[in-house]
């Protein structure tokens, strides 16, 4: 009898740690799941300009040496804005714009400078991802601001979303002179906190239907290069951006195929293609053009997606706030994309 009892209290005193530890886990795993689910539904948004704020430019890739900048300060005056021009602006070394130390050194100064406001990245090219490992963003978390521009600036959209906080997809300094006054007109509302929403032609490609969720993305040549790295976007329940300069078109298909065997597709709730520019083909050709690709990979998805969307290495390059809540709808009479929150 008193051996049975013995049993009795160890099979409770187990059968209460065991309940403790499943209980445990199920709070940890809530915990867990709270936290991913805040991450990717509230992303943090840079406080928005006001008149008299600063804005800096820097090169954070490709060096700009020549004296171009004018345009952009006057636009900026005119809205009302202050202008610093970086260390690295003029800075030569082959294509850079200075040494990967120069260029971090700068890009960490202008985010550390609680006086700034936006950082508008001059160009393009290659290179940020070379500085971005020596960037510190504590400073940066402590006091949020946006960082402006596209193509390779893909890199540090792509970092910050992987952090929670929203940036700007538009239009470059360089760029300015030769954009279209829709396009700079979105940036001047992105900056600013102004309702942004795009209606777009129908294109016989796109696939018709629904969807609201964040927008990520970007350049897809710097997407598919920093996959598997601490940077790469996470696609699930999320709405793809993509646009691409000056690649071969079997490039286009290696890199979607990427995307695809990644499951970043599998996950997404719709795409958006944007400008597919200069494409390249080889002697014999591919057989399909950058748009025929991204549909042939992307067609077994009941997801909508909008072809020819007006942002890229073109003139009318819109603003997109990268990390935001966007609605699309694409139907026959052609596509909408609205900015929730």
């Amino acid at each position: 009898m008193q051996l049975q009892i013995i049993k009795m209290k160890i099979n409770t005193h187990f059968s209460i740690h065991k309940n403790f530890a499943f209980y445990q886990f199920l709070f940890i795993l809530f915990i867990l799941q709270s936290f991913t689910c805040q991450s990717q539904q509230n992303m943090i948004t840079p406080p928005y300009l006001q008149k008299g704020d600063t804005v800096a430019i820097l090169a954070t890739a490709r060096k700009n040496i020549d004296d171009n900048l004018k345009p952009t300060i006057d636009l900026l005056r005119s809205w009302g804005l202050e202008t610093i021009i970086g260390t690295t602006i003029g800075l030569d070394l082959n294509q850079l714009a200075g040494t990967d130390e120069q260029r971090a050194a700068d890009f960490q100064k202008q985010m550390d400078n609680p006086n700034i406001k936006a950082i508008w990245c001059v160009r393009g090219g290659y290179g940020t991802v070379r500085m971005l490992d020596l960037l510190d963003f504590t400073k940066f978390k402590q006091h949020p601001k946006w960082i402006v521009g596209f193509s390779d600036v893909t890199v540090l959209h792509n970092h910050l979303n992987t952090m929670g906080y929203k940036s700007i997809h538009g239009i470059m300094p360089v760029t300015v002179p030769r954009a279209t006054p829709p396009a700079i007109a979105s940036m001047k509302s992105a900056l600013f906190g102004g309702p942004l929403s795009y209606s777009i032609a129908p294109h016989q490609m796109n696939r018709f239907g629904q969807a609201t969720g964040e927008l990520v993305g970007g350049n897809l040549s710097i997407l598919y290069s920093l996959l598997g790295s601490q940077s790469a976007i996470d696609c699930k329940d999320k709405i793809l951006f993509i646009e691409d300069l000056d690649e071969y078109l079997y490039h286009i298909d290696r890199m979607m195929m990427n995307l695809r065997r990644n499951g970043c597709i599998d996950n997404l709730k719709g795409i958006v293609i944007g400008a597919m520019t200069k494409m390249k083909d080889n002697d014999i050709p591919w057989g399909k053009n950058a748009l025929e690709i991204v549909d042939d990979v992307t067609k077994k998805y009941n997801i909508p997606v909008i072809f020819n969307f007006p942002a890229g290495h073109i003139q009318d390059n819109r603003a997109l706030v990268m990390g935001s809540t966007v609605s699309i709808d694409v139907n026959a009479s052609g596509s909408t994309v609205i900015f929730v929150k």
